[in-house]
């Protein structure tokens, strides 16, 4: 499984990933570090993709 990097500016990040999933709120963004995995599930849960996926996108990002 790849590990999830969060790299540059997290607020730049969140922001791009609100214009792609618009069902997503700034609590469900709020990310606090080492707590990669609470993100992740609940990015899943509103998006309905996989945490590879997932964690693919943000790493683009």
């Amino acid at each position: 499984m790849n590990k999830l990097q969060i790299k540059g500016n997290w607020n730049q990040v969140k922001g791009k990933l609100k214009q792609k999933y618009s069902e997503l709120t700034d609590d469900d963004l709020a990310f606090i570090e080492g707590k990669e995995d609470e993100l992740l599930g609940r990015l899943q849960r509103k998006t309905g993709e996989t945490k590879e996926k997932l964690i693919e996108e943000i790493n683009r990002l």
